[in-house]
């Protein structure tokens, strides 16, 4: 039985099909912003890369559940 993808992670297939790039593109390019907040990053993302609000979001959201320390 499949289970269903939740959170950040169910937003990737449609982040993939409109954008043209793989998740790991993004999460690079993350990385590589630098020691910013959340809405920080969103925003750059926004206006950078044309990303709409959702996907971005989810980009940054799911970044930083896997980079910030627990």
């Amino acid at each position: 039985m499949d289970e269903k993808v939740k959170g950040p992670a169910s937003y990737f297939p449609s982040i993939e099909k409109k954008y043209g790039h793989p998740i790991q593109h993004w999460l690079d390019l993350l990385a590589k912003a630098g020691d910013k907040k959340h809405k920080e990053l969103v925003d750059w993302l926004k206006s950078e890369h044309l990303l709409g609000h959702g996907h971005a979001n989810a980009l940054v959201a799911h970044f930083l559940s896997q980079t910030k320390p627990r």
